[in-house]
């Protein structure tokens, strides 16, 4: 038979395919640019409009009348920045392109094979706002912030014998965005809480120790979007923390009482009534101070804890908002409005100043709306454009001329894989095998828009034992289906494509994998079958097109 031959062809071949179309997605800048510009002549009539419109002038977020004149406003001060900077934008994404961006973004999975196919067929003029609302409002996506906010909590070192207790932090947090609870209350509630592991947020705290000191380092940084740990020590060389700022933060902490790691008994979390925090190599105590306002004062009600939660979700904190604005901004076009995501100190300036102050006075007006800020967002002309197809420098990236290439998260590949696989999902929640294959494939690095990073990370799947198992040519998942007598070879390598690519393949992609098929034989037992299968569907996984969201 032919096929062994073809095969090792087939695995031979996948690197330099891999390099291929990671030239294509890191092409030179000059080439970008032109074939940016080249595709927005194609529309003069849109390029007219956005050279005859007047340049935006900020306006107090109460007289905007609705979210989609908050959209238009967004897309207004990208075009003006991009104007400025004689930058071109991109043409829009291909419906195809648009929805595998949506699901990995807002669902954190690819689309499934029915998905694509009822997407492109829908000829409706707004498909892509009620694609919009329809991921929004599925299960997955609150599943998907669960994800990304308690690995953002947890340390990237987390113990996985504690595993158990992140999933009650996970189910916790999964609650909250399921019921769509205003952000600064979920803050709020997080920050105040009480009660064991299994309740949610009090792993937060045991994996800190109950350190005043780590938890204010942690939460500044998760919740204001400030690295103020540099003050711990002595004053904040860049920015205008000082030493006492920093510990009067900490000292919201002080009081928190938990077991004894000795103790054998449930850890809780709850509240004493005394516990200070001292300057170091001094025994001065310092009163809790709000960051950058005042104390408490002598007529504050309840915990310390419960003061600072009521002081996050207050008109008086100035931070809570733009930095949650800042975050789902990055979330969606990987990299924030500042960056780095967690560090709006005054040595970083923000890129676009008036959409990012707007847009968070938006967010506070609206009731600090998670849903709404995701639905705002990705309803922008901006966030629907096509992806860069290669290096562009720094201004086209952070202009946004075009959807920068994010590498996927390891949580995002990993149901990614199992989806496209067909796994059962007894096996996609076994929080165990999740968990080591994040911590293979995950990076922590917080730049998405960093190549590198994700090549490394598609090495480590090439050359693993995940696809090796999945791709066999066992009778199981996708493999075991494509096998069946129903299937032309030209449906075969459709499925293939959708299943993965999300998207039809081409005509030269259609030929090439049909002429894979046939060049393996007449004559192929099933097994053989399922292994010519598990080729080409390894290269389909192993391409940069499946590893990367553009």
């Amino acid at each position: 038979m032919r096929y062994h031959g073809t095969r090792r062809v087939m695995r031979t071949i996948i690197g330099v395919m891999f390099v291929m179309q990671l030239v294509r997605l890191c092409a030179s800048a000059a080439d970008t640019v032109q074939a940016v510009k080249d595709a927005a002549d194609t529309t003069p009539v849109a390029a007219a409009a956005r050279i005859a419109s007047a340049p935006l002038t900020a306006v107090d977020v109460r007289a905007i009348e609705s979210d989609e004149e908050m959209t238009q406003r967004i897309d207004q001060w990208i075009d003006d920045a991009l104007a400025a900077n004689q930058l071109t934008p991109a043409p829009q994404a291909t419906d195809a392109e648009f929805l595998r961006r949506l699901s990995l973004d807002l669902t954190g999975v690819i689309p499934t094979v029915a998905e694509v196919r009822e997407f492109l067929a829908d000829s409706r003029p707004d498909k892509r706002r009620m694609w919009i609302d329809r991921m929004l409002e599925s299960p997955r996506h609150a599943t998907h912030l669960a994800t990304t906010w308690r690995r953002m909590i947890l340390p990237a070192d987390f113990d996985l014998q504690q595993l158990q207790e992140a999933e009650g932090l996970h189910r916790w947090l999964r609650e909250q965005f399921a019921h769509n609870l205003r952000y600064d209350r979920l803050v709020a509630e997080f920050l105040s809480s009480t009660g064991n592991e299994e309740s949610g947020p009090a792993v937060f705290y045991r994996t800190l120790g109950a350190d005043p000191a780590k938890l204010a380092s942690a939460t500044s940084r998760i919740f204001l979007g400030m690295q103020i740990q540099c003050a711990q020590c002595h004053d904040h060389p860049f920015d205008s923390w000082k030493q006492r700022d920093f510990w009067g933060y900490a000292a919201f902490f002080a009081q928190l009482q938990t077991p004894s790691e000795t103790m054998m008994t449930a850890y809780q979390v709850r509240d004493a009534t005394s516990g200070e925090v001292r300057l170091p190599e001094s025994d001065e105590v310092v009163p809790p101070r709000y960051p950058g306002g005042e104390s408490p004062g002598p007529y504050a009600r309840g915990t310390r804890r419960r003061q600072l939660a009521i002081w996050m979700a207050s008109g008086d904190n100035p931070y809570l908002a733009r930095a949650a604005v800042n975050r789902v901004w990055s979330e969606l076009f990987g990299r924030g409005l500042v960056n780095p995501v967690d560090d709006l100190g005054a040595s970083h300036t923000p890129s676009h100043p008036e959409l990012f102050q707007e847009l968070a006075d938006y967010f506070a007006l609206h009731n600090f709306d998670l849903q709404r800020l995701y639905r705002i967002l990705a309803n922008t002309a901006a966030y629907q454009r096509a992806s860069f197809r290669g290096d562009a420098d720094a201004q086209h990236a952070e202009y946004l001329a075009a959807m920068p290439i994010k590498r996927l998260t390891a949580d995002q590949l990993y149901d990614s894989l199992q989806r496209t696989l067909i796994v059962s999902s007894r096996e996609t929640e076994n929080g165990v095998a999740r968990r080591r294959f994040v911590a293979k494939m995950e990076s922590t690095a917080p730049d998405r828009t960093d190549y590198d990073l994700g090549i490394q990370q598609a090495l480590e799947l090439m050359n693993g034992m995940t696809l090796a198992r999945a791709t066999s040519g066992e009778a199981t998942g996708i493999t075991a289906a494509l096998t069946s007598p129903l299937w032309s070879p030209e449906q075969k390598v459709e499925i293939l494509f959708l299943a993965t690519l999300s998207r039809l393949p081409n005509a030269e992609e259609a030929t090439t994998f049909c002429q894979y098929l046939s060049d393996a034989g007449d004559a192929m037992t099933t097994t053989d079958e399922q292994r010519v299968c598990g080729d080409m569907l390894w290269a389909l996984l192993n391409s940069a097109e499946y590893q990367f969201n553009h």
